[in-house]
Parts: C-alpha cells; sequence; structure tokens
C-alpha cells in the first residue's frame, strides 16, 4: 500500500466526500496505480502504434499467436445467480434521482455510469460514489424541488458499475506526480467502499470494462482484479466483469479477452455506438471504408451484422452471457402515433437480438422496460439466458467484420446537419457537468457524440460529395455549424445558451471535428474544459 506523502488530492472536499475518500481508500487507489499505471501507458502506447501501422495500410485480422485459444475448449466460471437472468439492462450516470429510478424500472440490471453517460467534473465522480454506497445499503432517497420523494422499492435492479475506459485520467488525485488512471480511480474507491456491503447482501462486485482494445488490456484488468481482492482478503473470482466490445480491434480478440478474464467474466456486450465510431477511427484514412449517414450504419448492414452474429456464438461457445446493444430512445408523451413507430422500431431491434441468441439487452430510459423485458420473456420462453444456443452455424471471417464498404446509404445534407448539431450540443452539455442529453427524442452520450464529430471529420478529410454533389469541406460544416447554433440559441433562450460556454463549446468543436489530424477521443480534449 501507498502512503499518504505519495499522493496529492487536488479536488475540493464538500460536504460527505471524506466518507469515500477515506485515507484508506486513496491508499488503496494509490496502491492500484502504483502497481499498474506503467502497464496502462505502455499499452496506450501499443494502441497509438497500431493505429499508425492501420493509417498506413495494415488491416486488422484475428492473431495468429493467439489460435490454440480460439481453438482450444474451455469455458468461462459460472456467474451467481443473480447474474443468471439479464434480459434488460438500464444504463445512465450515477446521479442521485436517477439512480433511485433506474433501480427501480423493472429491468433485470442497472449499469451505472462513470464514463460515456457521464462528463467527469469532480463532484460527479465523487457524488457518484456516495449514491452507489448508499443505493447499495438501501439508504439512497432524493427529494425533488416538485415535492415529490423518490426512495428504493423492494428488489431493485442488479447493480453493474462502468468505470472509465484505460486512456482517460483523473487529474484531481495524483500519484508520484502523475495523474492517476480513471479507471483506477473509479474501480478502487467503489471497490474498496462497497465489495464488502455488496457481498454481505448476496451480490458481488460487478463492472461493465469500455473500450478495450485488445486481450493484453482485458489482462491488466485482470491482474487488477486479483491485485484488489488479495488487498481485501475476497477470494478470486468475486468479481465479475461484462466487456463492451466496442472497438473494432477487439471483435478480432473476442475468445482472447474471455480466456483473460474468464475467472472474472460476466460476458461480452455489443457496444453498438462506440463500435461504429471506432469504425470511422481505425479506417479514418480509407476512401474505400467512408460511412454513409449515420441513420444508415444500422445493426442489420454487413459488418455489423457480422460483428453481432460473432459475438453471441464467441460468447456461448465458452459459456459466456451475450448482451445487445443500447435503445436510446427516448418515448415522446406528446406524439402517440410517432411514439408507437418509434417503439415499434426498438420492438424489432430487441426482437433481432433475441433470434441471434442474444441473453439480454440494453435500454436508456425506464419506459423502454416493459418493451425489452417481453420481448426477451417471450422469445425466451421464461428461460434466464439463451447459453444453451451454440450458434455453431457462425461463420464470420475477418472480411466480413471489415466489410465497410458494403454499408448502403447516401451522405446527405441532413446528416451532416444532425452530426453537427448533436456534436455540438453534447460538447455543450459535457462541459458543463452532464454527460448524458436527450436530443432529438435519443438519448446521446459520449459515443454517438464521437460518431457525429468523427463522420464530419471524415467526410471533411475524403471531400465526401453530399447527395446533392456539393463538397464537404471545413467551410460548409462552418456555415451549417452557424447556422445551427442559431436555431439552438433561438430555442432554448438566452440564459440557457450563455450557460452552456458556447465560446469554448465552438472551439472544442472545431478541434475535434475539424482539425487535420483525426483526435482520439473528444473526451480527452474536453477535459481540460473541465473544473
Amino acid at each position: 500500500m501507498t502512503t499518504h506523502s505519495e499522493l496529492q488530492l487536488g479536488g475540493a472536499m464538500h460536504a460527505g466526500f471524506d466518507e469515500v475518500l477515506t485515507p484508506d481508500a486513496l491508499d488503496f487507489v494509490g496502491a492500484l496505480e502504483h502497481e499498474f499505471g506503467e502497464r496502462r501507458r505502455e499499452l496506450l502506447q501499443a494502441r497509438a502504434k497500431r493505429r499508425a501501422r492501420l493509417a498506413e495500410g495494415e488491416m486488422l485480422d484475428f492473431l495468429p499467436q493467439t489460435r490454440e485459444i480460439r481453438e482450444a475448449d474451455w469455458h468461462v466460471a459460472p456467474v451467481r445467480a443473480d447474474l443468471g437472468q439479464r434480459w434488460v439492462e438500464i444504463t445512465g450516470p450515477t446521479d442521485r434521482k436517477m439512480t433511485i429510478n433506474a433501480l427501480n424500472s423493472g429491468a433485470d440490471g442497472f449499469m451505472a455510469d462513470f464514463e460515456d453517460a457521464n462528463s467527469p467534473i469532480w463532484r460527479n465522480m465523487v457524488i457518484g460514489q456516495i449514491n452507489l454506497r448508499d443505493a447499495i445499503d438501501g439508504t439512497i432517497t432524493y427529494d425533488g424541488s416538485d415535492g415529490r420523494h423518490y426512495e428504493l422499492a423492494e428488489n431493485p435492479a442488479t447493480l453493474h458499475v462502468r468505470p472509465r475506459g484505460w486512456h482517460l485520467p483523473e487529474r484531481h488525485l495524483v500519484v508520484d506526480g502523475r495523474p492517476v488512471t480513471g479507471a483506477l480511480f473509479d474501480f478502487g474507491l467503489y471497490f474498496v467502499n462497497c465489495a464488502r456491503r455488496l457481498l454481505a447482501r448476496g451480490t458481488g462486485p460487478y463492472l461493465y470494462l469500455p473500450k478495450l482494445e485488445s486481450h493484453l488490456e482485458a489482462r491488466l484488468w485482470n491482474d487488477v482484479f486479483c491485485f484488489a481482492q488479495d488487498i481485501l482478503g475476497i477470494p478470486h473470482g468475486t468479481i465479475k466483469a461484462t466487456v463492451l466490445i466496442e472497438t473494432f480491434p477487439a471483435a478480432f480478440e473476442m475468445d482472447e479477452i474471455l480466456y483473460e478474464l474468464r475467472e472474472h467474466s460476466a460476458g461480452l456486450n455489443a457496444g453498438r455506438w462506440d463500435y461504429i465510431f471506432s469504425a470511422i477511427k481505425c479506417f479514418g484514412e480509407r476512401a474505400e471504408m467512408v460511412l454513409p449517414d449515420r441513420a444508415d450504419v444500422t445493426m442489420t448492414v454487413p459488418f455489423m451484422r457480422a460483428y453481432t452474429e460473432l459475438l453471441v456464438a464467441t460468447c456461448h461457445r465458452r459459456g459466456a452471457h451475450a448482451i445487445g446493444g443500447m435503445a436510446a430512445l427516448i418515448p415522446s408523451r406528446r406524439d402517440e402515433q410517432a411514439n408507437a413507430e418509434a417503439l415499434e422500431g426498438v420492438r424489432e431491434d430487441k426482437q433481432r437480438e433475441v433470434s441471434q441468441g442474444y441473453d439480454g439487452t440494453w435500454v436508456a430510459h425506464p419506459d423502454l422496460v416493459p418493451v425489452a423485458r417481453e420481448v426477451f420473456e417471450r422469445g425466451l420462453g421464461g428461460t434466464p439466458n439463451q447459453l444453451g444456443r451454440r450458434r455453431d452455424d457462425v461463420h464470420v471471417s475477418a472480411r466480413d467484420l471489415l466489410d465497410l464498404a458494403s454499408t448502403p446509404g447516401e451522405i446527405t445534407e441532413a446528416g451532416l446537419r444532425t452530426n453537427v448539431s448533436v456534436a455540438f450540443q453534447y460538447i455543450s452539455f459535457w462541459v458543463s457537468g452532464r454527460g448524458a442529453a436527450a436530443i432529438n427524442s435519443l438519448m446521446e452520450d459520449a459515443a454517438t457524440a464521437e460518431i457525429s464529430r468523427a463522420q464530419i471529420w471524415q467526410w471533411v478529410h475524403h471531400g465526401s460529395k453530399l447527395s446533392d454533389g456539393r463538397t464537404v469541406t471545413r467551410d460548409l460544416v462552418r456555415q451549417i455549424l452557424d447556422e445551427e447554433t442559431a436555431k439552438i440559441r433561438e430555442s432554448v433562450g438566452e440564459d440557457s445558451w450563455r450557460a452552456g460556454r458556447p465560446a469554448e463549446t465552438r472551439e472544442i468543436f472545431d478541434r475535434v471535428a475539424l482539425s487535420p489530424e483525426l483526435i482520439e477521443f473528444l473526451t480527452l480534449v474536453a477535459y481540460d474544459y473541465l473544473d
């Protein structure tokens, strides 16, 4: 363990913060950083080298050196009873009211998100930890300004927690002169404060792991888990983690990722939005792999279908759960016909997942829980999962996974305007402290905003043509940005417009959408603008 002299806490200590930022908790996070920080930095360097090779023309493929793992017969360890059925999981940030509503939503699980649905201002990160502790204890309550009182109902959803990805820092805690790894901060505080609480209630520390790009990054997480369990005297395998397959490189290493985490694995999730963003990022330099409007890149286009089929087949071969993608719709209470049509689209999407063999799915709004639950309950005949359905009929090649060129659709002015508007609005919300925002009846988070700004960059970089023949240029994007921000300003009013930090938002937009090189993550750029 570290000593206090090796740690520098730079974040303000508001009321209650000392209950989770205890000396022992900070020492625990410091110990994790001492043990694993350098390996994490080496793995991030390996990512950069891969990106450079892809830009030079190399293509992704299944790893020849791990063929034996893919071909061998092995299974992940079994999960506890409360992870046996995962028909519907709802996701969202860790603020107090949303945590209560998500746990009470009727979903099987709630993924409390410190990553894509969260803006990592200091208060969000620490208050989120307090809220999760109180939720586990059953003491969490919230009183709204409208007089409504919120508290936990009986049989709340099973709690999962998503820490930040390996790429993100937490600058408010410095260890040996470096900002601590955001993932280790989030995981460390949650585990040291809540692991024994969870076990005492018959559950466990369940995690979602985002943005992994290789089995070596999964191995790092597995070593973190073993180290953490040893320090607290908790048996190995107590932690269970579901890995989001949401980067293109990870799609070629699904077996290997499950293998590295096999005693701690709770399965894989089809992180559809980040996967599309990763496709753009990996192949941004390739004109033949430019994607059409974001709305055209559905789950049924060839490269997405191949990825989702392979995920189920891989999971079930190894006895692991396969969890489907996010339904980001926010149901409308004003337009019944539009709402009915949108809900039918969600129903069809979930029926597709059931037909492919998925064991559960994600939704972003409580009103979608009954729709998804009904589809999975009926589709699975009331059984907890489809682990017995092996999908040996699935044969996906590297060529299938890489077939972006077969994606049908056009690049339209409407699609460009949507990307510009969504990216600008989301960045504004993010720098103002909100990581999930309702925009155009969809719950936008960092992943969907990343698609929007990366597509803008890709279209400008290649001089892509709109369906009306015009070329997408920086000047055209800035013209549309002027027009769209004028609409936003008029819609929200002057006070809200100023509160959204428009000048800084525009500066960030310009950097992440219109720079000469494709910036890796908008959140890394925008993090410098947070308090």
